[in-house]
């Protein structure tokens, strides 16, 4: 077991060292970040180009996306659970409209279950 007297030799050298150093980190919810360049965040359903073939459905390996018909001819709402999406974007490469994009929203976080459920008209 180590001393005191030789661990303080081993930690107050380098307790001074990052005192003197600027901060490794930002602070976060003050100073945002930038996503970098093909960054996959939160998918935006756009109604106006869905088909309902549902490839996107189909490609989910999560099984986060439901397609479903709002009652008007051609015309479909998306469900996405964030709490399942793995962010992965197959949805997006999959869909012959390209009614579904990829954003770089990252914040995403909820206090209630039932906040994970993004429905999208």
């Amino acid at each position: 077991m180590l001393g005191l007297k030789t661990f303080g030799f081993k930690i107050l050298p380098e307790v001074f060292r990052n005192i003197i150093k600027p901060p490794a980190t930002i602070k976060y919810p003050a100073e945002k970040t930038e996503t970098p360049a093909g960054f996959r965040g939160r998918i935006i359903f756009e109604a106006d180009k869905c088909i309902g073939c549902k490839m996107c459905l189909r490609d989910c390996p999560a099984g986060a996306i439901h397609i479903e018909p709002t009652g008007v001819a051609k015309q479909f709402k998306c469900v996405f659970l964030l709490d399942r999406c793995l962010f992965c974007a197959q949805c997006v490469d999959s869909c012959p409209r390209k009614a579904l994009t990829g954003t770089p929203q990252y914040e995403l976080a909820c206090f209630e279950r039932d906040q994970f459920e993004d429905v999208q008209e």
